[in-house]
This record gives structure tokens, sequence and C-alpha cells, in this order.
């Protein structure tokens, strides 16, 4: 039975798209950080995160990477951190995180609380910034 990632990535649970290609799927977290925070998954699923081909991790990296410029440009910040936790949801995931200082990688950080039309405009700035580095 597919897991909780595998269904957003399908299409089968709504989610708030940042990003996506054949192969990996972005969207916000919805216990973020800061503004701006997003999970990026392969469409494959796979529990731990080094169970990857290497191939397959090279690529997820660059899209990751693509996603992260995304959201630099939709939130300025003075850099995106990226980590990679993977206990919380059997799927490989890797956390993309607008920075302005170290603090904001604190997952032990109280989460921000949005309401639905506030994740939808943060989506939405985040996903046209990356169409735009598509074209």
């Amino acid at each position: 039975m597919a897991g909780i990632f595998a269904k957003i990535a399908a299409g089968d649970i709504p989610s708030y798209k940042c990003a996506e290609n054949d192969k990996f799927y972005a969207f916000l977290d919805i216990n973020p950080l800061v503004k701006g925070h997003t999970l990026v998954i392969p469409r494959r699923e796979v529990d731990y995160i080094f169970d990857l081909a290497d191939d397959e991790l090279a690529e997820m990296t660059v899209f990751a990477k693509k996603v992260a410029e995304a959201i630099k440009r939709a939130f300025p910040c003075i850099k995106v951190g990226m980590a990679v936790l993977g206990l919380e949801v059997p799927h490989a995931h890797i956390h993309l995180v607008p920075m302005n200082s170290e603090k904001d990688m604190l997952f032990s950080n109280p989460k921000l609380k949005l309401g639905d039309e506030e994740f939808r405009e943060i989506s939405e700035r985040i996903f046209s910034e990356f169409e735009k580095s598509m074209d």
C-alpha cells in the first residue's frame, strides 16, 4: 500500500505543489519552520534516501537545487538550507528551508500555523519561479 508521500506525488492527496517533473515532486511542508519550507521527494517510493541509486540521488539533488533557487527568488533570504532527516515519514525526502540565520533550521522550533490561502500563495510564488527557470 502506498504511503502518504507517494499518494501526494500521485495527486491522490492534495498538496501545495511547488515544482515537479516526471521523477520528483516538491510541495510545502504543512508544519513549516518558516514560510517557503518545502519538501522534495522522488515519485518512486523509497524509504531511505541512501537506498536510491547513485544516478537517482544525483538527479534528486539537482532537482532540489532548482527548487531551492526558486524558493530564494520567491522568498529572499541569505541561503536555502537543506536537511535530510527521514524519520517522520518512511519516504525519502529533502527539506529545503529559507534561512536568514542558522536558527531557521532548528527542527525543534515551534512550527508556523498558516491558513489554506497563505499556503496557496506561498506555493504559487515558488511554482511560478520554478517554471520561469524551466523556460
